[in-house]
């Protein structure tokens, strides 16, 4: 009996050394991680896409998209349109920014401005209308979302600008409200 019960802690203890291995805990805890994000984001998207959109994470560590509107259709994020990527991104970095403290081991510490630096010259009409509305959405969370732009249609959009203009004796900012 006690040879029986040796072996069974030897096994124990095998399985956890084999388990804890530097290579292998930190590939856990990584997937780990990226799980709660995606759980995070999954619901960001829901509620910025109205509903439609929710991230998946796979196997292998790659996100996926689930189409609500399309039968709960599981498919690659790179299907997404521009201005659903940027939704999906911005997801992304909202839930990141949630999880910030507890990532650092200082729960107080949260994340409660993002600034947003995109391609946003790049996006089609109907994309940029739907960044714009995603952004204008966040002001009721209390977050501070700062977009730096050069495209006119955006900035217009946003509830305070802040303009920066250079010439040969430096920059100045002026703040404008819209």
């Amino acid at each position: 009996a006690r040879r029986a019960d040796a072996d069974g802690r030897r096994m124990v203890a095998a399985e956890l050394g084999r388990l804890l291995k530097a290579d292998r805990f930190q590939r856990w805890l990584v997937g780990a991680t990226l799980a709660e994000l995606a759980v995070g984001a999954s619901a960001q998207l829901r509620a910025m896409s109205a509903g439609q959109f929710s991230l998946d994470l796979g196997d292998g560590g790659e996100f996926y998209v689930v189409d609500h509107t399309a039968a709960d259709e599981r498919r690659p994020v790179r299907t997404l349109s521009g201005g659903e990527t940027f939704q999906a991104s911005l997801a992304l970095a909202l839930a990141l920014a949630d999880r910030l403290g507890d990532l650092s081991g200082n729960a107080r510490r949260a994340m409660e401005s993002i600034f947003l630096d995109e391609g946003f010259g790049t996006l089609d009409t109907e994309a940029l209308d739907q960044v714009a509305a995603t952004i204008e959405s966040l002001a009721t969370t209390g977050r501070m979302v700062g977009v730096v732009t050069h495209v006119r249609e955006l900035a217009e959009r946003m509830p305070v600008r802040y303009r920066v203009s250079r010439d040969q004796r430096g920059a100045t900012v002026v703040r404008e409200v819209g």
